[in-house]
């Protein structure tokens, strides 16, 4: 009898967990095609004709006549091709000067010993409590008064540090034994290569979490290379988006819009595929500590 209690208890225990896995999985369903939804929506309006989607009242979930010309005339309404040369120089440019920056400053607060070293800190760290968009005002001042307006130095320079950066890598930094360091040191190893040797490839994953966050935030950078460039030569592919939607066909040309934000929106979609991994990897290892 108390064989046949338990085999009860047994099966309405995995009868509960099978409603509760089900419900989960439907909920997690509906949340990601609320989450792809805008996508689909962004697909499907570029493959739609300019008159088709003009001439649609009601909006439809689908088209029986896709088109490819919209993408055509994203390239051809705009330089976009120009547009997407320039984001990648400054994308590749900025990216690389901030890990230059952020990587000797995070070093520096997490192992050197100097006067003021904390107060520095705490200063930095009360920065981030300054929302970006007081300082642009600034920043285009100062970039205007030394003459780098439509200049990619003027682009690159407001953005070559973060103080979130160097607060998360300088998080992970600490977490490697200082055992370590003294007994390089007791080798005769220099600093620098105590870090290119040592701390670099352990914290690897920040490394990779860090540079695809500013990729991304690079590649979608608009209001301030919209506010420091007015040369079509600078334009970047958030200008370019901008030039076709100012510049359609008599009014807005969202469909050819809409093929340039895909245009533009792909490299980011696969380049966050392929390391999503080592984003959570490494932003897991930055919130861990000990």
């Amino acid at each position: 009898m108390e064989r046949e209690d338990f085999d009860r208890i047994e099966q309405a225990a995995r009868r509960r967990e099978r409603i509760r896995s089900a419900v989960t999985y439907v909920l997690l369903a509906l949340w990601a095609l609320i989450v792809l939804f805008p996508f689909y929506w962004m697909i499907l309006t570029s493959v739609k004709s300019y008159s088709a989607y003009n001439a649609e009242y009601v909006p439809r979930l689908f088209t029986l006549a896709p088109t490819m010309q919209n993408y055509a005339d994203a390239f051809t309404a705009v330089p976009l091709g120009r547009y997407f040369l320039n984001t990648a120089v400054f994308t590749v440019l900025t990216t690389g000067l901030m890990l230059l920056v952020i990587v000797l400053a995070a070093y520096a607060f997490a192992r050197l010993s100097f006067p003021g070293k904390d107060a520095t800190f705490t200063f930095l760290l009360s920065l981030m409590m300054i929302p970006n968009e007081l300082v642009i005002i600034t920043n285009f001042v100062t970039i205007t008064d030394w003459g780098l307006r439509n200049t990619f130095l003027g682009l690159i320079l407001p953005s070559v540090t973060s103080v979130f950066y160097i607060y998360l890598l300088k998080e992970n930094f600490e977490q490697i034994p200082e055992e370590l360091y003294k007994a390089a040191k007791v080798d005769g190893t220099s600093d620098f290569k105590y870090l290119w040797k040592v701390m670099l490839p352990i914290c690897s994953p920040t490394i990779v979490t860090i540079t695809i966050l500013k990729v991304i935030e690079c590649w979608n950078s608009y209001v301030w290379p919209r506010l420091i460039t007015d040369e079509p030569t600078r334009f970047l592919v958030s200008n370019g988006i901008q030039e076709i939607r100012e510049n359609g066909f008599g009014r807005e040309n969202i469909p050819a819009m809409m093929a340039a934000v895909v245009v533009v929106s792909f490299p980011l979609i696969v380049l966050f595929l392929l390391f999503h991994k080592k984003i959570m990897e490494g932003v897991s290892r930055g919130g861990t500590k000990g």
